[in-house]
């Protein structure tokens, strides 16, 4: 696994939830016609529409980013290839189940293809559980393809680059955020990570969890099949580079967000999505904005693991 020794670890700031609810919901409702936060039991996750492999975010929540777009742009690193039981190790949490987004190792897939991790990991003896999606572009129709990597794959193998919340997988008490018809300019995500931003200043705030797009269109990328054999130098370049889409609700969002970068080179939020009709990918924002809807469940952080931080760094590509 490339350079999971170098971890830099950092604590993070956990306001009490009924706070963050307030304080994200006063924050929503510039941005929603309708916001609701509050403090709720999170749902069965292995119930349908999530089927994920644990049953909720709870227990020594912590979100990990790994590698980083710089290995990717200008020209991909093909060699940086992270097993996610051995990150789970690094996050001093084995076992632990891990939600988020990163890319697939081209070394496993043989291509280059967004990864939508959901991998309860490996622990005492008991083989880890990957529930994750992967997307790429359809050779036949230049279309997206959505399909389950267990169906593929047998290993737990992420490259390039992830963004991940990691916990327990145990149930309990949650924020829920509901949202519906957006007025303003920014996402679901942007609108939460910015409100955490502008209130907390300079304490860093991290949210890890999950939402729905349940109502309306969202748009995504997908990235090409193969890597780019030019250098992609500017945030145009890469947009070039990516493959659009418009996708369908119900759409189910794995995200994670960060207030304020402490100095750890962080991507401060990065959100991809599957869902149960074929689509999946990088999401950006709803492009229904009058009907769209979103039910979410997120959980702060206590830690963020930094593991295998580029040397040489830059902006390019962070959307």
């Amino acid at each position: 696994m490339a350079d999971a020794s170098k971890t830099e670890k950092f604590q993070l700031h956990v306001p009490d939830l009924d706070e963050l609810c307030q304080v994200l919901e006063k924050g929503l409702k510039r941005n929603f016609e309708d916001a609701e936060v509050c403090v709720a039991k999170c749902p069965d996750l292995r119930q349908a529409p999530f089927q994920f492999p644990v049953a909720g975010l709870c227990g020594k929540p912590r979100i990990t980013d790994v590698g980083g777009v710089p290995y990717l742009i200008p020209m991909a690193h093909k060699d940086k290839v992270y097993n996610m039981n051995t990150v789970a190790k690094e996050l001093e949490l084995p076992g632990a189940f891990m939600l988020g987004a990163g890319a697939v190792s081209s070394k496993t897939v043989g291509m280059n293809a967004e990864l939508m991790p959901l991998v309860l990991t490996e622990s005492e003896g008991k083989p880890a559980v990957n529930g994750s999606y992967f997307a790429s572009i359809n050779p036949v129709d230049g279309k997206c393809l959505q399909e389950k990597y267990s169906d593929r794959f047998h290993d737990c193998d992420l490259g390039l680059l992830a963004n991940l919340f990691a916990c327990e997988g145990k149930p309990g008490k949650v924020i829920m955020v509901k949202a519906s018809k957006r007025t303003g300019e920014d996402s679901l995500v942007s609108c939460m990570r910015k409100t955490m931003k502008e209130h907390y200043g300079d304490k860093t705030l991290a949210l890890g969890g999950t939402f729905i797009v349940q109502k309306g269109k969202a748009r995504i990328h997908i990235m090409p099949r193969e890597f780019s054999p030019c250098p992609l130098n500017t945030n145009e370049d890469v947009d070039k580079w990516l493959k659009h889409f418009e996708v369908s609700a119900p759409f189910i969002c794995q995200s994670v967000m960060v207030s304020k970068d402490p100095g750890l080179d962080l991507r401060l939020e990065h959100t991809h999505g599957f869902s149960h009709h074929g689509e999946g990918g990088h999401y950006y924002i709803d492009t229904t904005p009058s009907i769209a809807e979103y039910l979410g469940y997120f959980l702060p952080a206590e830690f963020i693991y930094r593991i295998d931080r580029p040397t040489e760094t830059h902006n390019v590509g962070r959307d």
